[in-house]
C-alpha cells in the first residue's frame, strides 16, 4: 500500500560489507514489492565510516524513523530480516518501536514475520543449490548457524537442516551445527559447535559442505570471518579435510520472495 513505508531491518554490523549488501536486498525487496525500502539496522552499523560505504551513512532503526517521519510518513511495515525469533526480534525491536511510539503518537507500526515459517521449505532450498554450487556431489552437508541464548532460533535452524536433509534424501549426510555458544549447561541446546563437529569420524576427512545460515556478510559469515577461520583450523588439525563454504543467503532470489510474501502478509493481515 501506497501509504506505507518499509523498512528491512537487521541486526547491524560494524563490517561495511553487510551494511553494503543489506541495501542491496533492499533495492531488491523494493523492486518486488513496487514501492520504496529503507535499509536500517537494529544495532552498530551507524559506526561505520560513510567513505567505506558509498559515502552515505548507515542508519540505525530510530535515525531511519526520524528522518521519514520528518518527511511526512507516519504508516510503516518493518520487516525484519531475521530468521526466526532472535531476542533482537521478541524483546528489542517491540522496546525501540514502543519508546518511538511515546515520541511519536501519530505513528502506526506493522511488523511482518521472520523468514522462517514450518510449511515452507525455501531457505531449505536456497541452501541445497549453494551446497551443489558450493561442491558439485556434496555427501556431507553441515548447515551451521551462529548459536543463541534462544531455543526456539536453534529450533529453527535444525528444522531448517531437517528440510534441506528431506530434500537431499539418501545423497547427502546432512548435520547441524552452531559457530558459538555461551557457556553454561542451559545453552547446551546449541551442540554440536561446528568445530567439535569438523573433529568427528565421519565429518573429519574428505569434502564437506559448510552451508551457512547467515543472511549477511560480516565478521562471522565473510571470506575471512569466524566460520571460515573454524574450517581452516579444522583442515589443519586433519589433512583429509576439504572445507566448501556456502554464501550467506540474502541476496538469493528466494530469499528476496520469501521478504516480499511477509510483507505482503503484514500489509493484508497487520
Amino acid at each position: 500500500m501506497d501509504d506505507y513505508r518499509t523498512l528491512l531491518v537487521d541486526n547491524g554490523s560494524v563490517h561495511p560489507p553487510a551494511t553494503l549488501q543489506l541495501r542491496k536486498v533492499a533495492a531488491e525487496l523494493a523492486r518486488a514489492i513496487g514501492t520504496p525500502v529503507d535499509p536500517a539496522s537494529l544495532l552498530h552499523s551507524d559506526s561505520i565510516d560513510p567513505a567505506q560505504i558509498e559515502g552515505r551513512p548507515a542508519e540505525i532503526l530510530e535515525t531511519a524513523f526520524d528522518r521519514l517521519l520528518a518527511l511526512g510518513h507516519q504508516r510503516f511495515v518493518v520487516v525484519p530480516l531475521f530468521f526466526g525469533p532472535s531476542l533482537a526480534l521478541v524483546r528489542d525491536l517491540p522496546d525501540r518501536t514502543a519508546r518511538l511510539g511515546l515520541k511519536h503518537p501519530k505513528l502506526r507500526l506493522r511488523v511482518a514475520s521472520p523468514l522462517f515459517a514450518p510449511d515452507d521449505n525455501r531457505l531449505a532450498k536456497i541452501l541445497v543449490e549453494r551446497s551443489r554450487a558450493s561442491w558439485p556431489d556434496p555427501a556431507r552437508i553441515v548447515v551451521v548457524d551462529h548459536g543463541s541464548p534462544s531455543r526456539e532460533v536453534t529450533q529453527v535452524r535444525d528444522a531448517v537442516a531437517a528440510q534441506v536433509r528431506a530434500l537431499t534424501g539418501a545423497s547427502a549426510v546432512v548435520a547441524a551445527a552452531s559457530m558459538e555458544r555461551r557457556d553454561g549447561d542451559e545453552f547446551a541446546f546449541n551442540e554440536p559447535l561446528l568445530a567439535r563437529l569438523l573433529a568427528q569420524d565421519g565429518w573429519n576427512s574428505g569434502d564437506v559442505v559448510v552451508a551457512l545460515q547467515f543472511l549477511l556478510p560480516g565478521r562471522h559469515a565473510g571470506p575471512h570471518g569466524d566460520v571460515a577461520r573454524i574450517c581452516r583450523h579444522a583442515e589443519g588439525r586433519h589433512p583429509g579435510l576439504r572445507t566448501h563454504t556456502t554464501a550467506p543467503m540474502a541476496d538469493h532470489p528466494l530469499a528476496i520472495e520469501i521478504l516480499a510474501d511477509r510483507w505482503r502478509s503484514a500489509i493484508e493481515n497487520g
